[in-house]
């Protein structure tokens, strides 16, 4: 029960995007590029693969760094 992510800090970065809707998406852009490029040379099966590598990875860092 230890790794779970409790409400408060969901609560917290829910409101952080909210409040700077930018700087989520400037984080966010190294990501949605390589998805980009990703899709326009390989295709859109690579590119949905690597969308769930990056969003399992995402799970995991955030659960392993608690």
């Amino acid at each position: 029960m230890a790794k779970e992510i409790d409400r408060a800090r969901a609560q917290s970065a829910l409101a952080v995007v909210k409040q700077h809707p930018g700087m989520a998406l400037f984080l966010a852009s190294p990501a949605i590029v390589a998805l980009g490029v990703m899709w326009w040379v390989f295709g859109t099966g690579w590119a949905a693969v690597l969308l769930i590598a990056l969003l399992l990875g995402g799970g995991v860092a955030l659960l392993l760094k608690r």
